[in-house]
């Protein structure tokens, strides 16, 4: 009852006052799974891309943290093939630092930052990271063609 009552206040709020580029909502009105959507921030190699998200909230939430991935296919060294997520507040400690009080925007909003400002020395793709600390430029062309192949509408 916690979990349904917990994430209709958190949907309502992601209606009403979302955080600037992103959206949320609820995927064929099942409640513990939704779908977000990211717009690639200005002056990155994903500006004007819009990217989705799949967002699958366990039994246990707010306990355990939802699990979010890509379905559009970005160019990042955080983010695999799969859609997969390198960031810790999607982890429960002790590796993560996933917190009840952390909500779905939080979540989304810290995946929007490191869409912008991503960690190279965490990463998922070994090669886009190394690519990204030793070779930005290509690393940025990469990113943007990868941004206009797959995330512009």
């Amino acid at each position: 009852m916690q979990r349904a009552s917990r994430l209709k206040r958190e949907l309502s709020l992601l209606t009403t006052e979302p955080p600037p580029g992103i959206t949320c909502w609820q995927n064929e009105n099942q409640l513990d799974n939704l779908r977000a959507q990211i717009l690639g921030g200005a002056d990155t190699p994903y500006e004007k891309g819009i990217f989705n998200l799949e967002i699958v909230v366990p039994e246990r939430y707010p306990f355990e943290p939802p699990k979010i991935r890509f379905l559009t296919p970005i160019y990042h060294p955080n983010i695999d093939s799969a859609g997969r997520i390198c960031l810790d507040i999607l982890k429960l400690p002790p590796k993560g630092a996933w917190r009840p009080a952390l909500n779905i925007s939080t979540l989304l909003t810290s995946i929007q930052l490191l869409m912008a400002e991503p960690n190279p020395d965490d990463p998922l793709m070994a090669d886009i990271s190394s690519e990204y600390k030793y070779n930005k430029q290509l690393f940025l062309r990469n990113a943007k063609e990868w941004t206009e192949k797959y995330a512009s509408q």
